[in-house]
């Protein structure tokens, strides 16, 4: 197999390292000065014990790509990326529709991208992730997991195994993650969903926070989870518990510093810190407003951290900009509205 990396941020470029490294087949596919220094310089990965310095072939544009029969296609693009990356792919088909039955693993946040995958592709896997690292100048990633740079579980969309996901989770424990194949990944990835809701309010509110607002945020993970927990029941959809998560999980992907560098922030907390103009709010606390629209649930603490997270990315508010107290005057002022 060659994979074919589409997004080679922090994510996706701690794969496509991580596999090179191991010997395996990579293409990266990045934009502007990310992929002009891969292209240059190599991709650098630092992790907590050693440093890989990965020669691969860039590719800057997906227009650009050479498909081969045996690729498969690695999705590490934010969410709000996903349809403009794969109508990207979609493109490059000929006759017999050969690029469409390429393998799509949604190595991505959310649950939305494999239902965006399979309108598209015959064959999509989800892949819950739990990786973190930070992409801090182009062509230089940090990937602060350890003793495992990342638990990377996949299975066949919506629901099943198949040889093909056994195959890239082999290919993906012998390079440094932790990972299996699954029958039952959506469920993995809803639970991870619930995890991912708070994401908003760390890169809106950063992480200078006093005692007092420090339990607010608290309440509000609470108040994000409940509503997110009534609308999976409403809508007939089950996650897994936090006993098999922690289970899985355990002491696998623990943080550590890289180079003296520490933890600085998750996806979305990246997201406006490099200005991106863009955020996955749509897709994490989105994900949850329509499914309380689709089945009678309110909810209104995700449906003001979709909207205030996407005012400050388009705006290019820095991390932190909103205070709590703001926040919460708004939820207030919603909450009114909508008595």
């Amino acid at each position: 197999m060659r994979y074919v990396v589409l997004g080679a941020g922090a994510v996706g470029g701690t794969v496509g390292g991580r596999l090179a490294d191991a010997g395996h087949d990579v293409v990266l596919v990045a934009r502007g000065a990310h992929a002009a220094a891969m292209r240059e310089h190599g991709l650098r990965v630092a992790m907590p014990d050693r440093v890989i310095e990965a020669r691969v072939d860039v590719v800057d544009d997906v227009r650009r790509l050479d498909l081969h029969a045996d690729d498969v296609l690695v999705l590490a693009t934010k969410s709000q990326d996903t349809v403009a990356i794969l109508d990207g792919i979609v493109a490059l088909d000929g006759p017999g529709a050969a690029t469409t039955s390429l393998p799509v693993v949604c190595m991505q946040n959310g649950v939305a991208n494999e239902r965006m995958a399979l309108r598209r592709f015959a064959r999509v896997y989800g892949c819950v992730v739990m990786l973190p690292a930070v992409l801090l100048d182009p062509g230089r990633i940090d990937a602060q997991g350890t003793p495992y740079s990342g638990l990377l579980d996949l299975g066949v969309a919506p629901d099943g195994c198949d040889a093909t996901a056994e195959h890239i989770a082999a290919d993906l424990s012998g390079c440094g993650f932790v990972s299996r194949a699954v029958p039952d990944i959506m469920r993995w990835k809803y639970a991870k969903l619930l995890r991912n809701l708070g994401n908003s309010i760390e890169a809106l509110c950063g992480h200078d926070l006093d005692d007092t607002d420090l339990k607010t945020v608290l309440d509000l993970d609470e108040r994000m989870k409940d509503e997110a927990t009534r609308a999976f029941r409403a809508a007939g959809i089950g996650w897994t518990s936090d006993e098999e998560w922690k289970e899985r999980r355990q002491r696998s992907v623990e943080h550590a510093p890289v180079e003296g560098r520490g933890r600085v922030g998750g996806s979305s907390w990246q997201s406006l810190a490099r200005g991106s103009g863009s955020i996955e709010a749509d897709h994490l606390n989105g994900e949850i407003v329509l499914l309380g629209r689709l089945h009678a649930v309110a909810t209104p603490v995700n449906g003001l951290l979709q909207r205030e997270a996407n005012r400050a990315a388009r705006s290019g508010a820095p991390v932190g900009a909103l205070r709590v107290s703001a926040l919460m005057d708004a939820l207030a002022a919603d909450e009114g509205t909508t008595s």
